[in-house]
């Protein structure tokens, strides 16, 4: 890299200037990065120019006006679920941590519509998102009862109203004592001049043009969707996808050589109600009916033949008025329907007419702030414009014209923000380059195991597929399909700890827009798996924080995974042992050391598959549990004598270990430990 960084302060978001022209910044101290690129600035005398416009009590007063100066142990930039994992892990460890959020509240995505979280199977979710979950349950538990038809309906505290997500993630940082500070930008990053670097601070800016806040913390968290404070510390990053001859990946060999700069597709995800008191799609800024006049023919020769469908409802019933669908409807609903009749809108995967827009996407991650506000209007636009259309317009067949009606945007969420979400799903952004790259070959399985190959370093646990909604499109956007669209089904899996740490600096971890090539990233850009990312971010920053010079490089991996395991994080999938059992941590010491692998071999050379429960979840993984109650056998004895140290072969001998359980044995062998 070799690049030196430092403070930028942006005149334009302190003074409340929106043009682009009218961007005028000063330097403070070393050169500065933005968004991984130098800019040359003028001389101070010379910013004046532009702003002799501007009242001059106004511009004497902002020209005047202090940086608020704070200290930390830890600074979380990003309010989304990772960050809020990373601030409560180290702050249950002591340290003082203060979480940063762009948006007015923090949730990120959970907070903001995706309230149908991704994942597999209930086993593999631990840790922080095990305590989010939980959480909700007692909050619905609270209000309506135990055995309410919403404590039902949240499937285990996984599918929530947006507003009950923000007040238990509220409430976990406030029980912590978190700091939060909201509605703040990144401007700048201070650092030294070496290579690695340590960051020395950061500048953030407020949206509403007040002091900006100049944080010095010992170690950082990047917890942003778009990787923002990692790129401008200088971390080594990519956007766009790979071909196969970067990683080897099976899923990559349709990408041209040399890789391109395209991402998958964002969209909004709504929260919407069939109730009575629903709200209709507003009228956005920049609508043109004209742009949705292709819809009536698709809904004239059939190809759409609803306005909201489900999709993968399997073993799912569906409520009178809601139809399955493959492609024959432009707006998802995620079944089931949410607590209290709501339901979380979505991309319908494959289909005719698609919310998801890859091909605006590709300059939103390395663009500045300007620009992406208006990348994401565009999506407003057309997402909120559709359905609007479909809603009121009178060319539209009376019989659409009522589906589309049937339902709409709810009253209780997001009343300061047109009862739409702040923000808007970014699916992928920046990757860092890191350690170690998560790739497709991180999920492969062997011939002789129905386990993944262990990751000795495992820092958390995903379990889903690679995937993406596209990364391009052919045709028009309502005749047309996504470009670069996967979905490829693997086992569950361990993420290594060099996925969340960069090369190039000292003291900054990397949880969101993590190190993996574009097809791994497909398998972690999960919430629960970014979530339990974060949490071994917060760990690890904890464990580096007691060093003389903190050096997240440096970490005792397995004093981290130790403590993961302390606070019910699991670092291997194990199906039959959650967090709260006595037995979880010696289970997990276990998985550490590959005891586990091996004990289950695919049948026929078959590796199984998920039996679905409905939807995309799924039961328990196959060949996945401990069975602690089980009677040790010959296998589990040589297993075990391969990872252990001499030392305790003794314990494994079997004219003493045959007659024991599984469980028995585990926790003689952890209590000598």
């Amino acid at each position: 890299m070799g690049r030196k960084f430092g403070f930028s302060f942006s005149w334009r978001r302190a003074l409340g200037i929106s043009s682009a022209k009218a961007r005028i910044s000063r330097k403070i101290g070393i050169p500065l990065t933005r968004s991984g690129r130098q800019r040359k600035m003028g001389r101070a005398a010379g910013c004046l120019v532009p702003l002799l416009a501007l009242p001059a009590a106004l511009l004497l007063a902002s020209w005047l006006r202090a940086a608020e100066s704070r200290e930390c142990d830890l600074l979380v930039y990003g309010g989304t679920p990772a960050g809020i994992g990373a601030a409560v892990a180290a702050a249950d460890e002591g340290r003082s941590v203060l979480l940063v959020e762009p948006h007015s509240f923090v949730g990120g995505l959970v907070s903001n519509g995706l309230t149908h979280t991704d994942f597999r199977s209930l086993e593999s979710l631990t840790g922080v998102w095990h305590e989010f979950n939980r959480r909700v349950v007692a909050h619905y538990a609270g209000i309506h009862g135990p055995d309410s038809e919403q404590v039902a309906a949240s499937y285990f505290g996984n599918f929530a109203e947006p507003k009950v997500n923000r007040l238990v993630f509220e409430e976990m940082l406030a029980d912590r004592g978190v700091e939060v500070v909201t509605r703040h930008l990144l401007d700048g990053v201070a650092g030294t001049r070496s290579i690695p670097s340590t960051i020395l601070s950061a500048r953030f800016v407020p949206s509403d043009g007040g002091a900006p806040l100049d944080v010095r913390a010992r170690v950082y968290v990047d917890a942003s969707y778009e990787g923002d404070l990692m790129a401008r510390a200088g971390v080594r990053h990519v956007v766009g996808r790979e071909d196969e001859a970067a990683y080897g990946e099976p899923v990559a060999r349709a990408v041209p050589p040399g890789g391109d700069g395209r991402v998958q597709g964002y969209n909004f995800r709504w929260c919407v109600t069939n109730a009575p008191d629903r709200l209709p799609a507003p009228q956005p800024e920049g609508y043109d009916r004209t742009e949705f006049l292709p819809l009536l023919d698709l809904y004239a020769d059939g190809r759409l033949t609803h306005v909201f469908g489900v999709q993968g409802s399997a073993g799912l019933e569906l409520p009178d008025g809601l139809v399955a669908v493959t492609t024959r409807a432009p707006f998802k609903l995620q079944p089931p329907l949410l607590p209290n009749g709501k339901a979380d809108i979505n991309d319908m995967s494959r289909g005719v007419v698609r919310l998801s827009m890859p091909d605006i996407n590709d300059a939103y991650p390395e663009a500045d702030e300007e620009e992406r506000r208006r990348i994401v209007a565009e999506h407003e636009r057309y997402q909120v414009g559709m359905l609007h259309f479909l809603q009121h317009d009178e060319a539209v067949p009376e019989a659409v014209r009522q589906d589309a009606l049937s339902w709409g945007f709810c009253g209780d969420e997001w009343p300061d923000h047109g009862h739409l979400p702040e923000q808007i799903y970014v699916r992928e952004a920046r990757r860092m380059v890191g350690r170690h790259v998560f790739t497709q070959n991180d999920t492969r399985l062997g011939p002789d195991d129905v386990r993944i190959p262990l990751v000795s370093e495992s820092i958390a646990i995903g379990d889903y597929s690679h995937n993406c909604h596209g990364t391009g499109r052919e045709g028009t956007r309502f005749e047309g399909r996504h470009t670069g669209e996967f979905y490829e089904r693997n086992a569950p899996y361990q993420i290594a700890y060099g996925t969340l740490v960069p090369n190039e600096v000292w003291n900054l971890l990397v949880p969101v827009a993590a190190s993996a090539s574009h097809v791994g990233f497909g398998a972690l850009r999960l919430e629960p798996v970014w979530t339990a990312m974060g949490h071994a971010a917060g760990l690890a920053a904890h464990l580096a924080l007691a060093m003389e010079r903190p050096e997240v490089q440096a970490v005792d991996v397995a004093a981290l995974q130790a403590l993961l395991h302390r606070q019910g994080a699991a670092t291997l999938y194990v199906s039959d042992v959650p967090p709260g059992h006595s037995d979880f941590e010696a289970v997990q010491w276990m998985g550490t050391l590959g005891g586990w692998h091996g004990l289950a071999r695919p049948e026929g050379g078959s590796h199984p598959d998920w039996t679905t429960r409905f939807g995309q979840y799924a039961e328990p993984y196959p060949g996945h549990a401990a069975e602690l109650d089980r009677p040790a056998d010959e296998a589990l004895l040589a297993r075990w004598r391969e990872v252990l140290p001499a030392e305790r072969h003794a314990m494994l001998d079997p004219a003493t270990a045959l007659g024991k359980t599984r469980g028995e044995l585990l926790r003689e062998l952890r209590g000598a430990e």
